[in-house]
Protein backbone atom coordinates (compact mmCIF):
# COMPACT_ATOMS: atom_id res chain seq x y z
CA UNK A 1 0.00 0.00 0.00
CA UNK A 2 2.95 2.43 0.85
CA UNK A 3 4.02 1.46 -3.00
CA UNK A 4 0.31 2.63 -4.60
CA UNK A 5 0.51 5.78 -2.30
CA UNK A 6 3.82 6.65 -3.37
CA UNK A 7 2.96 6.27 -6.75
CA UNK A 8 -0.68 8.37 -5.95
CA UNK A 9 1.63 10.99 -4.49
CA UNK A 10 4.43 10.63 -7.38
CA UNK A 11 1.75 10.81 -10.36
CA UNK A 12 0.31 13.91 -8.86
CA UNK A 13 3.17 16.05 -8.45
CA UNK A 14 4.30 15.07 -11.85
CA UNK A 15 0.68 16.22 -13.84
CA UNK A 16 0.19 18.79 -11.28
CA UNK A 17 2.50 21.29 -13.03
CA UNK A 18 0.49 22.20 -16.16
CA UNK A 19 -3.11 21.62 -14.44
CA UNK A 20 -5.54 24.63 -13.56
CA UNK A 21 -7.69 24.53 -11.02
CA UNK A 22 -10.32 23.67 -12.74
CA UNK A 23 -9.15 20.63 -13.63
CA UNK A 24 -7.26 19.50 -10.50
CA UNK A 25 -10.59 17.58 -9.38
CA UNK A 26 -9.80 15.13 -12.89
CA UNK A 27 -6.24 14.82 -11.87
CA UNK A 28 -6.93 14.08 -8.61
CA UNK A 29 -9.85 11.44 -8.83
CA UNK A 30 -6.79 9.51 -11.87
CA UNK A 31 -4.21 9.35 -9.41
CA UNK A 32 -6.30 8.75 -5.65
CA UNK A 33 -7.05 5.72 -7.49
CA UNK A 34 -3.94 4.13 -7.48
CA UNK A 35 -4.00 4.24 -3.65
CA UNK A 36 -7.79 2.88 -3.76
CA UNK A 37 -9.23 5.68 -3.17
CA UNK A 38 -12.75 6.86 -4.56
CA UNK A 39 -15.09 9.65 -4.94
CA UNK A 40 -13.00 12.44 -3.80
CA UNK A 41 -14.33 16.12 -3.49
CA UNK A 42 -12.23 19.41 -2.99
CA UNK A 43 -14.00 21.98 -1.17
CA UNK A 44 -12.59 25.29 -0.41
CA UNK A 45 -13.80 27.85 2.30
CA UNK A 46 -15.24 30.29 1.59
CA UNK A 47 -13.72 34.44 2.16
CA UNK A 48 -15.89 34.48 5.50
CA UNK A 49 -14.55 30.59 6.70
CA UNK A 50 -18.97 30.41 6.35
CA UNK A 51 -19.00 27.53 3.90
CA UNK A 52 -17.50 25.18 2.18
CA UNK A 53 -17.69 25.26 -1.34
CA UNK A 54 -17.02 22.57 -4.06
CA UNK A 55 -14.59 22.84 -6.73
CA UNK A 56 -16.53 22.46 -9.94
CA UNK A 57 -17.23 19.78 -11.82
CA UNK A 58 -17.18 17.17 -9.28
CA UNK A 59 -19.63 14.30 -8.05
CA UNK A 60 -20.60 12.89 -5.03
CA UNK A 61 -20.41 9.22 -4.47
CA UNK A 62 -24.70 9.22 -5.30
CA UNK A 63 -23.77 11.14 -8.72
CA UNK A 64 -24.68 14.24 -7.55
CA UNK A 65 -22.85 17.55 -7.48
CA UNK A 66 -21.90 18.50 -4.82
CA UNK A 67 -23.49 21.46 -2.67
CA UNK A 68 -21.87 23.63 -0.48
CA UNK A 69 -21.99 22.87 3.39
CA UNK A 70 -21.81 24.93 6.35
CA UNK A 71 -18.60 25.46 8.48
CA UNK A 72 -21.01 24.15 11.54
CA UNK A 73 -22.93 22.10 11.48
CA UNK A 74 -21.26 19.21 9.10
CA UNK A 75 -19.10 16.80 8.94
CA UNK A 76 -16.94 18.28 6.88
CA UNK A 77 -16.97 21.46 8.46
CA UNK A 78 -15.79 19.63 11.72
CA UNK A 79 -12.78 18.65 9.75
CA UNK A 80 -12.14 22.32 8.96
CA UNK A 81 -12.69 23.53 12.28
CA UNK A 82 -10.90 20.73 14.37
CA UNK A 83 -7.79 20.42 11.98
CA UNK A 84 -8.35 16.64 11.87
CA UNK A 85 -9.75 14.06 10.17
CA UNK A 86 -13.30 13.12 10.95
CA UNK A 87 -14.57 9.81 9.35
CA UNK A 88 -18.20 8.39 8.75
CA UNK A 89 -19.87 5.27 7.66
CA UNK A 90 -19.37 4.57 3.91
CA UNK A 91 -23.14 5.25 3.27
CA UNK A 92 -22.84 9.05 5.16
CA UNK A 93 -21.09 12.30 5.02
CA UNK A 94 -23.45 13.26 2.23
CA UNK A 95 -23.04 15.72 3.16
CA UNK A 96 -23.04 14.21 6.91
CA UNK A 97 -23.58 15.97 10.37
CA UNK A 98 -22.65 16.26 13.44
CA UNK A 99 -24.26 13.43 14.92
CA UNK A 100 -22.44 10.99 12.54
CA UNK A 101 -20.58 8.36 14.28
CA UNK A 102 -17.20 6.41 13.17
CA UNK A 103 -17.48 3.47 11.67
CA UNK A 104 -16.22 -0.04 12.94
CA UNK A 105 -12.80 -1.12 11.65
CA UNK A 106 -13.93 -2.92 8.74
CA UNK A 107 -14.83 -1.88 5.23
CA UNK A 108 -15.00 1.37 3.24
CA UNK A 109 -15.80 4.66 5.09
CA UNK A 110 -16.22 8.56 3.99
CA UNK A 111 -13.54 10.39 5.51
CA UNK A 112 -12.97 14.46 5.59
CA UNK A 113 -9.79 16.07 5.79
CA UNK A 114 -8.32 19.46 6.35
CA UNK A 115 -6.01 21.15 3.51
CA UNK A 116 -3.66 23.26 5.66
CA UNK A 117 -1.03 25.25 3.57
CA UNK A 118 1.20 25.44 6.29
CA UNK A 119 -0.87 26.18 9.01
CA UNK A 120 -3.47 28.53 6.96
CA UNK A 121 -7.02 26.49 6.35
CA UNK A 122 -7.78 26.29 2.70
CA UNK A 123 -10.61 23.86 3.02
CA UNK A 124 -11.74 20.16 2.81
CA UNK A 125 -11.12 17.28 0.90
CA UNK A 126 -13.29 14.62 0.75
CA UNK A 127 -12.58 10.94 0.33
CA UNK A 128 -13.90 6.71 0.32
CA UNK A 129 -11.11 4.95 1.75
CA UNK A 130 -11.09 1.26 0.97
CA UNK A 131 -10.61 -0.11 4.79
CA UNK A 132 -9.23 1.65 8.01
CA UNK A 133 -5.68 1.34 8.74
CA UNK A 134 -2.41 3.41 9.64
CA UNK A 135 -1.29 3.10 6.00
CA UNK A 136 -4.41 4.03 4.54
CA UNK A 137 -4.45 6.89 6.72
CA UNK A 138 -1.15 7.99 6.39
CA UNK A 139 -1.85 8.25 2.50
CA UNK A 140 -4.82 9.96 2.92
CA UNK A 141 -3.16 12.54 4.91
CA UNK A 142 -0.76 12.64 2.84
CA UNK A 143 -2.78 13.35 -0.88
CA UNK A 144 -4.64 16.54 1.55
CA UNK A 145 -1.44 17.95 2.15
CA UNK A 146 0.18 17.85 -1.17
CA UNK A 147 -3.26 19.25 -2.69
CA UNK A 148 -2.98 21.75 -0.12
CA UNK A 149 0.11 23.19 -1.56
CA UNK A 150 -0.86 22.66 -4.84
CA UNK A 151 -4.03 24.82 -4.43
CA UNK A 152 -1.90 27.48 -2.36
CA UNK A 153 0.05 27.56 -5.38
CA UNK A 154 -2.27 28.21 -7.66
CA UNK A 155 -5.05 30.26 -6.70
CA UNK A 156 -3.33 33.39 -6.71
CA UNK A 157 -3.34 32.90 -10.46
CA UNK A 158 -7.06 31.84 -10.88
CA UNK A 159 -10.55 33.50 -11.08
CA UNK A 160 -12.40 30.73 -10.70
CA UNK A 161 -10.76 30.06 -7.53
CA UNK A 162 -11.48 33.92 -6.23
CA UNK A 163 -14.77 33.62 -7.59
CA UNK A 164 -15.15 30.40 -5.97
CA UNK A 165 -14.39 32.05 -2.20
CA UNK A 166 -17.18 34.90 -2.71
CA UNK A 167 -20.73 35.12 -1.96
CA UNK A 168 -21.45 38.58 -3.24
CA UNK A 169 -19.56 41.11 -5.23
CA UNK A 170 -16.47 43.25 -3.37
CA UNK A 171 -16.12 46.51 -3.16
CA UNK A 172 -12.85 48.23 -4.52
CA UNK A 173 -11.19 49.22 -1.73
CA UNK A 174 -11.55 45.29 -0.87
CA UNK A 175 -10.46 44.53 -3.86
CA UNK A 176 -6.85 46.25 -3.59
CA UNK A 177 -6.79 45.39 0.43
CA UNK A 178 -7.32 41.31 0.31
CA UNK A 179 -5.00 41.41 -2.62
CA UNK A 180 -2.19 42.54 -0.25
CA UNK A 181 -3.46 41.55 2.67
CA UNK A 182 -0.35 37.99 4.17
CA UNK A 183 -2.61 35.01 5.06
CA UNK A 184 -4.83 34.96 8.03
CA UNK A 185 -2.95 32.46 9.83
CA UNK A 186 0.89 31.95 9.92
CA UNK A 187 2.85 29.73 12.39
CA UNK A 188 6.39 28.26 13.58
CA UNK A 189 7.52 26.39 17.06
CA UNK A 190 7.27 29.63 18.42
CA UNK A 191 4.40 31.68 17.75
CA UNK A 192 1.01 31.09 16.01
CA UNK A 193 0.13 34.53 14.41
CA UNK A 194 -3.93 34.14 13.10
CA UNK A 195 -5.83 37.72 11.88
CA UNK A 196 -9.65 38.67 10.89
CA UNK A 197 -11.04 41.58 8.89
CA UNK A 198 -14.58 41.90 8.46
CA UNK A 199 -16.76 43.16 6.53
CA UNK A 200 -15.09 41.07 4.00
CA UNK A 201 -16.65 42.75 1.02
CA UNK A 202 -17.02 46.39 1.82
CA UNK A 203 -13.62 47.16 3.47
CA UNK A 204 -12.90 50.77 4.42
CA UNK A 205 -9.22 51.28 6.08
CA UNK A 206 -8.62 48.47 8.27
CA UNK A 207 -5.25 46.50 7.62
CA UNK A 208 -3.30 43.90 9.02
CA UNK A 209 0.37 43.03 8.16
CA UNK A 210 3.25 41.04 9.87
CA UNK A 211 6.30 39.32 8.47
CA UNK A 212 8.81 37.65 10.47
CA UNK A 213 12.54 38.12 9.81
CA UNK A 214 15.23 35.90 11.73
CA UNK A 215 14.03 35.74 15.17
CA UNK A 216 11.87 39.17 14.70
CA UNK A 217 8.13 38.78 14.61
CA UNK A 218 7.18 42.21 13.11
CA UNK A 219 3.50 43.24 12.98
CA UNK A 220 1.14 46.03 12.30
CA UNK A 221 -2.36 46.69 12.57
CA UNK A 222 -4.26 50.16 10.76
CA UNK A 223 -7.15 51.64 10.77
CA UNK A 224 -7.68 54.82 8.38
CA UNK A 225 -10.21 57.69 8.03
CA UNK A 226 -13.53 56.52 6.69
CA UNK A 227 -14.90 53.56 4.68
CA UNK A 228 -14.50 54.63 1.20
CA UNK A 229 -12.18 53.79 -1.70
CA UNK A 230 -9.72 56.54 0.22
CA UNK A 231 -9.99 55.10 3.12
CA UNK A 232 -8.78 51.68 1.56
CA UNK A 233 -5.84 53.77 -0.29
CA UNK A 234 -4.92 55.34 3.12
CA UNK A 235 -4.75 51.88 4.11
CA UNK A 236 -2.93 50.83 1.54
CA UNK A 237 -0.12 53.43 1.42
CA UNK A 238 0.63 52.56 4.82
CA UNK A 239 0.45 49.28 4.88
CA UNK A 240 2.88 49.79 1.68
CA UNK A 241 5.45 52.44 3.44
CA UNK A 242 5.56 50.09 6.38
CA UNK A 243 6.97 47.52 4.21
CA UNK A 244 9.41 49.84 2.65
CA UNK A 245 10.96 50.78 5.68
CA UNK A 246 10.73 47.74 7.65
CA UNK A 247 12.71 45.72 4.77
CA UNK A 248 15.72 48.77 4.61
CA UNK A 249 16.04 47.92 8.60
CA UNK A 250 14.10 51.23 10.08
CA UNK A 251 13.12 50.66 13.31
CA UNK A 252 9.70 51.24 14.49
CA UNK A 253 9.69 55.09 15.18
CA UNK A 254 11.04 55.46 12.02
CA UNK A 255 8.67 53.51 10.33
CA UNK A 256 5.87 55.44 12.00
CA UNK A 257 7.08 58.44 10.39
CA UNK A 258 7.76 56.51 6.97
CA UNK A 259 3.75 55.99 7.00
CA UNK A 260 3.16 59.55 8.29
CA UNK A 261 5.20 61.35 5.38
CA UNK A 262 3.58 58.61 2.91
CA UNK A 263 0.27 59.34 3.74
CA UNK A 264 1.05 63.00 3.93
CA UNK A 265 2.62 62.96 0.40
CA UNK A 266 -0.27 61.51 -1.38
CA UNK A 267 -3.26 63.06 0.43
CA UNK A 268 -1.97 66.58 1.74
CA UNK A 269 -3.20 66.46 5.41
CA UNK A 270 -6.57 65.14 4.68
CA UNK A 271 -6.66 61.55 5.15
CA UNK A 272 -5.05 59.71 8.28
CA UNK A 273 -4.94 56.34 9.80
CA UNK A 274 -4.13 55.13 13.52
CA UNK A 275 -1.96 52.04 14.06
CA UNK A 276 0.20 49.80 16.32
CA UNK A 277 3.60 48.57 15.03
CA UNK A 278 5.02 46.32 17.07
CA UNK A 279 8.29 43.88 17.06
CA UNK A 280 8.39 40.48 19.10
CA UNK A 281 11.80 38.47 19.87
CA UNK A 282 9.81 35.03 19.41
CA UNK A 283 13.37 33.63 21.33
CA UNK A 284 13.00 35.88 24.54
CA UNK A 285 8.99 37.24 24.23
CA UNK A 286 10.15 40.51 24.71
CA UNK A 287 7.82 42.85 22.80
CA UNK A 288 8.32 46.82 21.46
CA UNK A 289 5.48 48.63 20.28
CA UNK A 290 4.83 52.33 19.26
CA UNK A 291 1.30 53.57 18.90
CA UNK A 292 -0.26 55.83 16.54
CA UNK A 293 -3.42 56.86 17.92
CA UNK A 294 -4.66 53.20 18.36
CA UNK A 295 -7.01 51.38 20.93
CA UNK A 296 -4.03 49.86 23.07
CA UNK A 297 -2.64 45.81 22.57
CA UNK A 298 -3.60 43.53 25.31
CA UNK A 299 -2.56 40.99 26.72
CA UNK A 300 -4.26 37.45 28.13
CA UNK A 301 -2.60 34.56 30.16
CA UNK A 302 -3.54 31.59 32.19
CA UNK A 303 -7.44 32.77 31.53
CA UNK A 304 -7.41 36.52 32.34
CA UNK A 305 -6.59 39.46 30.85
CA UNK A 306 -3.59 40.78 32.77
CA UNK A 307 -2.35 43.73 30.95
CA UNK A 308 -3.74 46.58 28.61
CA UNK A 309 -0.50 48.01 26.79
CA UNK A 310 -1.20 51.76 27.12
CA UNK A 311 1.31 54.02 26.35
CA UNK A 312 1.49 57.92 25.59
CA UNK A 313 0.19 57.80 22.25
CA UNK A 314 1.93 59.49 19.10
CA UNK A 315 -0.56 61.72 16.56
CA UNK A 316 -2.00 59.54 13.58
CA UNK A 317 -0.16 59.25 10.81
CA UNK A 318 -1.34 61.29 7.98
CA UNK A 319 -1.07 64.82 9.66
CA UNK A 320 2.66 65.45 9.72
CA UNK A 321 3.04 65.55 13.31
CA UNK A 322 6.05 64.58 14.99
CA UNK A 323 6.62 61.41 16.80
CA UNK A 324 7.73 62.23 20.05
CA UNK A 325 7.66 58.84 22.47
CA UNK A 326 10.78 55.87 22.21
CA UNK A 327 9.02 52.56 21.63
CA UNK A 328 7.25 50.58 24.96
CA UNK A 329 8.27 47.55 26.35
CA UNK A 330 6.99 44.58 27.70
CA UNK A 331 7.69 40.70 29.00
CA UNK A 332 5.57 38.09 27.41
CA UNK A 333 5.45 34.77 29.15
CA UNK A 334 5.25 31.22 27.30
CA UNK A 335 1.67 31.06 26.32
CA UNK A 336 0.31 34.50 26.30
CA UNK A 337 -1.76 35.99 24.09
CA UNK A 338 -1.60 39.61 22.48
CA UNK A 339 -4.39 41.08 20.75
CA UNK A 340 -4.19 44.11 18.79
CA UNK A 341 -7.41 45.39 17.49
CA UNK A 342 -9.67 48.44 15.73
CA UNK A 343 -11.93 50.12 17.37
CA UNK A 344 -15.04 48.30 15.55
CA UNK A 345 -14.70 45.57 17.54
CA UNK A 346 -15.71 46.87 20.95
CA UNK A 347 -17.60 49.40 19.74
CA UNK A 348 -19.70 47.35 17.25
CA UNK A 349 -23.48 47.78 18.79
CA UNK A 350 -26.72 45.85 18.52
CA UNK A 351 -29.71 46.75 16.61
CA UNK A 352 -30.71 47.75 20.57
CA UNK A 353 -27.37 49.88 20.89
CA UNK A 354 -25.86 47.58 23.27
CA UNK A 355 -21.56 47.71 22.98
CA UNK A 356 -20.04 44.60 22.50
CA UNK A 357 -17.37 46.12 24.80
CA UNK A 358 -13.60 45.39 25.26
CA UNK A 359 -14.65 43.36 28.59
CA UNK A 360 -16.78 40.83 26.64
CA UNK A 361 -14.03 41.05 23.89
CA UNK A 362 -11.10 39.83 25.99
CA UNK A 363 -13.14 37.14 27.76
CA UNK A 364 -14.41 35.60 23.74
CA UNK A 365 -10.42 34.68 23.25
CA UNK A 366 -10.02 33.63 27.19
CA UNK A 367 -13.23 31.31 26.66
CA UNK A 368 -12.01 30.02 23.42
CA UNK A 369 -8.75 29.39 24.57
CA UNK A 370 -10.06 27.27 27.66
CA UNK A 371 -11.75 25.18 25.20
CA UNK A 372 -8.53 24.66 23.36
CA UNK A 373 -9.78 26.08 20.71
CA UNK A 374 -7.00 26.93 18.37
CA UNK A 375 -6.71 30.54 17.26
CA UNK A 376 -7.26 30.35 13.46
CA UNK A 377 -10.84 28.73 14.41
CA UNK A 378 -11.17 31.54 17.27
CA UNK A 379 -11.20 34.50 15.12
CA UNK A 380 -13.69 33.26 12.56
CA UNK A 381 -16.25 32.00 15.76
CA UNK A 382 -15.36 35.87 16.76
CA UNK A 383 -16.56 37.32 13.70
CA UNK A 384 -19.36 35.51 13.46
CA UNK A 385 -20.44 36.34 17.25
CA UNK A 386 -19.72 39.88 15.82
CA UNK A 387 -21.53 39.55 13.12
CA UNK A 388 -24.40 37.93 14.84
CA UNK A 389 -24.13 40.83 17.81
CA UNK A 390 -24.88 43.64 14.71
CA UNK A 391 -27.29 41.02 12.61
CA UNK A 392 -24.59 41.02 10.28
CA UNK A 393 -24.74 44.67 9.20
CA UNK A 394 -21.38 45.89 10.99
CA UNK A 395 -21.39 49.94 11.49
CA UNK A 396 -17.57 50.32 11.17
CA UNK A 397 -14.79 47.43 10.24
CA UNK A 398 -13.66 45.67 12.98
CA UNK A 399 -10.04 43.55 12.25
CA UNK A 400 -8.34 41.76 15.11
CA UNK A 401 -4.62 40.43 15.36
CA UNK A 402 -3.96 37.33 17.42
CA UNK A 403 -0.36 36.46 18.11
CA UNK A 404 0.41 33.54 20.90
CA UNK A 405 4.12 33.05 21.81
CA UNK A 406 5.02 29.97 22.48
CA UNK A 407 8.22 27.90 24.13
CA UNK A 408 7.00 25.15 26.54
CA UNK A 409 3.94 23.65 24.85
CA UNK A 410 2.89 22.28 21.32
CA UNK A 411 1.39 24.41 18.70
CA UNK A 412 -2.60 23.94 19.14
CA UNK A 413 -2.62 23.04 15.57
CA UNK A 414 -2.53 19.72 13.41
CA UNK A 415 0.49 20.01 11.12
Amino acid sequence: MHDNGERMLGGLIAAHHLATIEELPALVAEQARQAGFTHPVLYVADLQETFLVPLPGQRQPDGAPPERLRIDGTVAGRAFRTLDMVQTRHAEGLPGDESAQPPEDVGPRRVYLPLLDGTERLGVLALTLPSDDGTVRWNAAQLAGLLALILANKRSTSDTYARLVRSRPMQLSAEVLWTLLPIRTFATGRVVVSAALEPAYLVGGDAFDYAKTGDTLHLAIFDAMGHDTAAGLTATIAMGACRNSRRENAGLRATGEAIDAAIVEQFGGTQFATGVLAELDVTTGRLSWVNRGHPPPLVLRHGRLVATLETEPDPPMGFGMEALHPPAHYQLEPGDRLLFYTDGVIEARSPSGEEFGLERFADFVIRREADNVPPPETMRRLIQTLLEHQQDRLQDDATVLLVEWKTQRQLQLVL
